[in-house]
């Protein structure tokens, strides 16, 4: 197998662990903020082997830099509560199709972070996904707990726009193993205070399942794609990373019996449309 191949098969393999990711809001019965502290306290520790078995620098260059990571960290901690807490109020295939409208959101973004004006075709595509994400809805009531699902992961998908905005301009200073490890631990001392809040029993099964979420779904599965970004363009990582609802909702149908109704699958199929559109041209 030669480079690029291999590289190829990293970045699908860390997507389809990306998107299995989410089956964990439902075979976890932990509050989705506990979920996520187990995560990101896991995947921490692993990544800090990594970076002391790599031997690298965990030194930043400046102060600031310190805070505007920790300011990161925080943004990961909301962005990941929330997509567990769309998924446990709603679906698997809910919670990751409206997550997936944070392209869009990048699509608003760009143009404030980067001094460009916006364009009539990305004012259309984010008409467009809205009417995806209103065809998700079943029936739009604030009481209703698919409605608030959907609210959840666009909030989720928010967050996750903001936080890919400051990682690009960090990912040029530093190795995106160091970024994530600050990310990750941060969003873990964040975190912490809910072990005091939230009402949960912990048993032997969830610990190895929070273990293998934070290891092999989020340490490994990060590095994978980091690897394989050495290799691949950025618009074929991010097409390929479109993938991520379509492994996560089949395994859910597969796996849990969750299976998408037809007007779900409808409002999937125009998320997804506009998202792989939005991708191609970004780049």
């Amino acid at each position: 197998m030669n480079i690029k191949n291999k590289s190829l098969v990293e970045i699908h393999l860390s997507v389809f662990l990306f998107g299995l990711s989410g089956l964990f809001g439902k075979v976890l019965s932990l509050p989705s903020i506990i979920i996520v502290l187990g995560r990101v306290f896991f995947s921490s520790i692993f990544l800090l082997i990594i970076i002391f078995y790599l031997k690298k620098d965990m030194k930043l260059k400046q102060k600031k830099h310190y805070f505007y990571l920790a300011i990161m960290g925080g943004i990961l901690a909301i962005h990941w509560s929330t997509f567990f807490m769309s998924i446990q109020m709603s679906t698997v295939a809910i919670g990751l199709l409206t997550f997936s409208t944070f392209p869009v959101f990048v699509t608003f973004f760009e143009p404030y972070f980067f001094k460009e004006k916006i364009k009539l075709s990305d004012i259309v595509v984010a008409i467009i996904t809205f009417l995806g994400v209103v065809l998700v809805i079943p029936k739009f009531e604030l009481g209703n707990n698919l409605t608030q699902g959907v609210i959840w992961g666009v909030v989720s998908g928010f967050t996750y726009a903001i936080l890919s905005m400051l990682n690009r301009k960090y990912v040029k200073e530093y190795p995106s193993s160091i970024i994530a490890f600050y990310e990750q631990l941060v969003a873990t001392v964040v975190l912490i205070p809910f072990l005091f809040l939230q009402e949960y029993t912990f048993n032997l099964r969830e610990i190895l399942l929070l273990i293998i979420l934070g290891i092999v779904f989020t340490g490994i599965s990060h590095l994978l794609f980091i690897n394989g970004l050495r290799n691949i363009k950025t618009q074929t990582a991010g097409i390929i990373s479109s993938l991520e609802p379509v492994y996560g909702i089949i395994f859910a149908a597969l796996l849990l019996r969750e299976i998408p109704t037809l007007r779900e699958a409808l409002g999937g199929i125009i998320i997804l449309g506009t998202v792989f559109y939005s991708t191609i041209k970004s780049k």
